[in-house]
């Protein structure tokens, strides 16, 4: 094997005229050297993104807004509008007018400074009316503003309710005078506006009365009237709620009651057809009558039984015997005559005076015996809220089955199992006949309304338009800083940057086995010129100086191939 070794060319790329290159200039220098367009085109781009920047800051802050001021009338809230005009605070109301929001860092001092203008005017004011009295007021001045103070807190207090969204007091206290034998009475009027669905019990409408009541002197609290806002007298229901009519705790109760009813028949049915399979209404009737009832029964002491004796009295009255004159009386003696007697063997006895008449002694002898007699009293009140009766009505759907098959099925309620949920329904009530209770319980089949898919485009939808809505701003500007950066800011940047330097070309060492058409031709250049990567001629790098080494590497491959060949093929079996 012949092995010819290819001396190598080391070729390099040199300035043809051998003057080196200048430095790079600084990146303002090559952005003055841009184009007036350019230049026009960068700051522009930079101006609008600082815009899109700061706008984009200042709508992050418009959310932040707390409410100023609530629940104002129309005249307040349009001079506290004209005030923060003038005040150049930026604002923003609710759906209706009904909340005045400003931003949360100057909410404090909005409120001061509109304090300061005495805004707003509709506010309530208490006893504070005091502290500003003038010198040289008059007596009724004093208590005007005095009536005028005690409404304002009475207001006040009115007001913290939960179920009262404003309130009007009005007071009317006449002029005490001892002049007079009968004063008059103080009196007050409650007017109330309640939150949409709100109501008042009866506890909390006399709780109101016994405030306004208590606060002013020498007021009874049925001089104190309370209405709502439809003119209703809320004061009165507790009188006529006694005669007629429900009032709301009544209502309540009874509802209380329903439910109960409603969640033991839940409980019970459940477990045995399905949660969705059945429906139930309860009616319950209750009775809010209170009844007083009061009996006196006697029972003589008649019968075979011994007679119970509470007293006994017993007088007896013995006299002696006394002569009573008896006769005609007239202005003679008062003593009858003598019966004549005619002797007839003897002398006639002599006239005697008459005399009266003797009765034998007097006896007088009472008894009185007192008995016992029973007696009864009873006295009967009525709870109130008793349930006079319950009406129960029970609806079952179909059975529902699958068979093997996958088929579904729907078969009614054998009645003998029907009946044991009647009666389970009514062991759960506490159906009582004799009460006139009644419960119904019916299987019937449930009509199944299958809902209808959602149509609507998504774009179409509430969810996606508010999405939109929220997205829209900030997206919009987003897409305008992308469009200010890569339209006019990245391209004023790029012209701007250097070009990269080229780096020079060094030419590969090629070495060729027995192969010399693949040398570049060397007859066509001149002497000391090469050709370049381009296929023009440049100068050839001096040749390096021979080596020692080599040159006897040389003559040893002449003298002695076979030895050289030798060598080569043992470095190449190692390689």
């Amino acid at each position: 094997m012949e092995v010819t070794v290819a001396q190598p060319q080391n070729v390099a790329v040199a300035p043809a005229n051998g003057v080196a290159e200048s430095q790079p200039q600084g990146f303002v220098q090559r952005l003055n050297a841009l184009p007036a367009q350019r230049k026009v085109m960068l700051g522009g781009g930079i101006a609008a993104l600082i815009a899109i920047f700061v706008a984009m800051m200042m709508w992050g802050r418009e959310g932040d807004y707390r409410v100023l001021y609530a629940n104002l009338s129309d005249k307040d809230g349009g001079a506290i509008l004209a005030q923060l005009q003038q005040m150049n605070v930026p604002y923003k109301h609710t759906d209706g007018g009904a909340a005045i929001m400003v931003p949360a860092d100057k909410v404090h001092d909005i409120r001061l400074k509109l304090a300061a203008a005495g805004l707003p005017k509709g506010s309530v004011t208490g006893f504070e009316l005091m502290e500003n009295q003038k010198f040289g007021v008059t007596q009724f001045q004093e208590r005007l503003n005095f009536q005028r103070g005690l409404e304002g807190e009475l207001t006040r207090s009115i007001q913290t309710l939960a179920g009262v969204q404003s309130a009007r007091v009005h007071l009317a206290l006449p002029n005490q005078n001892g002049f007079f034998r009968e004063q008059q009475k103080a009196s007050a009027s409650v007017v109330l506006s309640l939150y949409p669905g709100r109501s008042l019990d009866r506890a909390q409408i006399a709780g109101i009365v016994h405030l306004v009541s208590s606060s002013v002197p020498e007021m009874s609290p049925k001089a104190v009237s309370v209405l709502d806002q439809s003119g209703a007298l809320l004061s009165g229901q507790a009188e006529a709620s006694d005669q007629s009519g429900l009032d709301a705790q009544q209502l309540q109760y009874v509802r209380q009651i329903e439910s109960s009813y409603l969640q033991r028949i839940r409980d019970i049915l459940e477990p045995v057809v399905g949660k969705d399979n059945f429906r139930a209404q309860i009616n319950a009737d209750v009775d809010f009558n209170q009844t007083e009832s009061t009996a006196e029964e006697y029972k003589p002491n008649q019968g075979q039984n011994p007679a119970a004796v509470r007293s006994m009295q017993s007088s007896e009255q013995t006299g002696p015997g006394s002569t009573q004159p008896s006769g005609i009386p007239g202005a003679m003696s008062n003593q009858p005559p003598v019966p004549a007697t005619a002797p007839i063997n003897g002398a006639s006895q002599p006239l005697q005076a008459a005399q009266g008449t003797t009765t034998g002694g007097s006896n007088r002898r009472d008894a009185v015996t007192n008995f016992e007699v029973d007696k009864t009293v009873r006295v009967t009140r009525s709870a109130t809220g008793m349930i006079k009766r319950i009406n129960a009505a029970v609806v079952i759907n179909h059975r529902t089955t699958t068979d093997a098959k996958g088929k579904t099925t729907t078969q009614p309620i054998p009645q003998e199992e029907l009946d044991k949920l009647t009666a389970l329904v009514q062991e759960t009530v506490g159906f009582d006949q004799q009460r006139g209770d009644s419960v119904k319980v019916v299987n019937t089949p449930f009509q199944v309304v299958k809902e209808e898919p959602d149509n609507t485009p998504i774009w179409q939808r509430p969810e996606t338009v508010d999405v939109l809505r929220t997205l829209a701003v900030p997206g919009a500007l987003t897409l305008a800083a992308l469009i200010v950066v890569f339209g006019a800011i990245r391209p004023a940047i790029k012209a701007a940057r250097p070009e990269p330097k080229a780096e020079p070309e060094v030419a590969k060492l090629s070495a060729v086995v027995d192969d010399d058409n693949e040398l570049p031709s060397m007859d066509e250049l001149p002497p000391g010129m090469v050709r370049g990567p381009d296929g023009r001629a440049v100068p050839a790098l001096e040749a390096p100086l021979a080596d020692a080494r080599l040159e006897s590497a040389k003559t040893l491959a002449k003298e002695n191939p076979a030895a050289m060949a030798t060598l080569v093929r043992s470095w190449m079996t190692e390689a």
